[in-house]
């Protein structure tokens, strides 16, 4: 008998389960799980800040939270554009959206007294996944693609303990020997975002935005592994479920160039999604050609009648100056991809400037500065400043 609180439901072969934070995958078949929470909350009587403050909304059992204070993270009005806002989850514990997730996945791990957990990462999910694991007094084994995270993330992990085991490949690669130890060996806990109750968390991006401006018409998001983007229309999908709201803001997928399955096949260049063997953009947070939640993000858009964008490099970087230098907010840039995704669908038409639009800014610009050293002149000899002061002046 299905709970009458929600279930959870294989997204691809239907399937339905009790919901059980033991299962991570589709018993029967192997594919990822959804969690259809049914439960009747009143938002306005929830209590406390952050992540948490929607325990109502997450479904399972939580005899041990594990938690930073995440969640909270400002929605800053832009100071050019009446209508955008820009939600800053680098100022989550460890400088990533990932958090939310993660208090929800160590807390889940340690509920079940899981002694170790393992993710493959592009940088923030280590991060992440090695901060919360060390407060839970878990250990963390990480595989990461050899010399393809950014130092930030690295140091990162290391800092928290995490036992790191780097590959020759992409993170597809590293995905996949996650997948198959996961599958070998139940003794370790996988914190990737295939894992269903991380996303859980990752939907309070949306409870807070509706809280503090009510329901905008498009949120932006960098996609990667296609969690996130999920996540997000899940939460407004259970607000309107709840009544809430009246509709679903349309969810806008950004990728990179040279590592966009889902935005090629969104903008209708493939005629199915076809993966990227070899991704490769200096965004490293997005550099993933294979997601492995590209199901459950096709669906977050088409439900939502979305769309998705594709930018290169050049300018994501143009995006990562601009919110800096005009808005005060600094951004890795994966995340910078949203500025001037929002840019170029105000330019075709697609969103107007009377739009309520979010941007979802992932991660923290201390992830990733390398890219600052190497591609910019950022000193003058100390003789020319009298000279650049008569400059500025004029």
């Amino acid at each position: 008998m299905i709970d009458k609180h929600g279930f959870m439901k294989c997204i691809s072969c239907s399937s339905t389960f009790n919901i059980d934070q033991n299962l991570i995958v589709c018993p029967k078949c192997g594919g990822l799980l959804e969690i259809i929470n049914e439960k009747e909350v009143d938002i306005k009587k929830l209590k406390g800040k952050g992540v948490w403050r929607y325990k109502d909304f997450i479904p399972g059992n939580y005899n041990k939270i594990i938690s930073l204070n995440e969640g909270n993270t400002p929605l800053i009005k832009s100071k050019r554009f009446e209508n955008l806002f820009f939600k800053f989850e680098g100022l989550n514990p460890t400088g990533s959206f990932k958090d939310r997730g993660m208090t929800i996945a160590i807390s889940s791990a340690a509920s079940l007294k899981y002694k170790i957990v393992v993710a493959a990462s592009t940088g923030n999910t280590a991060a992440s996944a090695s901060a919360y694991a060390a407060r839970a007094g878990i250990k963390t084994i990480l595989f990461l693609p050899k010399g393809k995270v950014a130092k930030g993330k690295l140091f990162q992990s290391i800092l928290h303990g995490a036992y790191i085991v780097e590959i020759n490949g992409s993170f597809d690669d590293a995905m996949d020997k996650i997948k198959k130890l996961f599958n070998e060996n139940k003794d370790v806990y996988p914190v990737n975002s295939f894992n269903p109750w991380r996303l859980e968390g990752q939907k309070t991006i949306a409870f807070e935005i509706f809280e503090e401006i009510g329901n905008p018409d498009f949120i932006i998001v960098p996609t990667g592994n296609a969690g996130n983007i999920y996540a997000i229309w899940k939460g407004f999908k259970e607000l309107m479920n709840l009544g809430l709201i009246e509709k679903i803001p349309k969810m806008i997928a950004v990728q990179s160039s040279g590592s966009s399955p889902i935005a090629d096949y969104i903008m209708g260049n493939k005629e199915k999604i076809e993966f990227v063997e070899n991704p490769e953009t200096l965004a490293t947070a997005i550099r993933i050609g294979k997601p492995v939640n590209y199901m459950k993000a096709l669906k977050a858009i088409k439900d939502s009648n979305g769309y998705a964008i594709k930018l290169d490099d050049k300018e994501i970087i143009e995006g990562q100056k601009e919110l800096a230098r005009e808005e005060g907010i600094g951004v890795e840039l994966a995340s910078a991809s949203t500025m001037k995704a929002y840019h170029k669908l105000l330019d075709n038409g697609y969103i107007n400037k009377n739009d309520k639009v979010v941007l979802i800014l992932t991660g923290h610009a201390l992830k990733d500065p390398n890219i600052w050293f190497e591609e910019e002149t950022y000193s003058i000899p100390p003789s020319d400043v009298e000279v650049l002061i008569n400059k500025l002046k004029i």
